[in-house]
């Protein structure tokens, strides 16, 4: 779970545009499950990454930042508001279709 601020003058939709090659590395990471992005009304973004092991999600967050380094998404974020946090999951109901 990551929390942050955009840096002025970017969107929600700009940062998820900048997000094109994030998303393409994560989806070829070892148990990535999904992605959720949301907005909270002080302009907080929430990215939740959901992984199928806490290891998992724990080498994926040390690697981005460097295999990385060149995304565009860096410059829409304001990187003195990056908040990096992982929770081991204990519930969860299964996808309903």
């Amino acid at each position: 779970m990551t929390t942050f601020k955009l840096t002025k003058g970017n969107s929600y939709k700009e940062f998820i545009a900048a997000n094109a090659d994030v998303d393409q590395w994560l989806k070829m990471q070892p148990g990535f499950r999904f992605r959720h992005i949301a907005q909270k009304p002080d302009g907080t973004i929430i990215d939740a990454l959901i992984w199928n092991s806490e290891a998992n999600g724990t080498n994926a967050m040390h690697r981005l930042m460097t295999e990385l380094a060149d995304s565009p998404v860096h410059d829409t974020i304001d990187q003195g508001t990056v908040s990096w946090n992982i929770y081991p999951v204990y519930h969860q109901l299964p996808d309903v279709e």
